[in-house]
């Protein structure tokens, strides 16, 4: 438990900061797998979405921006093979 005022100021900060962190990362996820579950034509609409969102996360610090980048390179590689596999 925090005794000085100090303590008890960072352990706030900290439960402020793990409720953003959440609510960023469960956004980011939900949109993520929309994406990758949607019809080859809803899924390249949904694309600049879901690396908007993903770009959002590595801005704020919940996560890499090198994992940002990757799973963004992921997701538009799999819906150009929707597309392609559509066609």
């Amino acid at each position: 438990m925090a005794n000085t005022k100090q303590a008890k100021k960072r352990a706030a900060q900290n439960d402020k900061q793990k409720a953003r962190n959440r609510a960023v990362k469960s956004e980011t996820r939900r949109v993520v797998k929309a994406t990758r579950a949607a019809a080859p034509e809803k899924a390249k609409e949904m694309l600049p979405k879901a690396a908007a969102s993903l770009d959002v996360a590595a801005r704020k610090g919940t996560i890499h921006k090198n994992k940002a980048a990757r799973l963004k390179s992921r997701l538009a590689k799999g819906a150009a093979k929707k597309v392609a596999k559509a066609d």
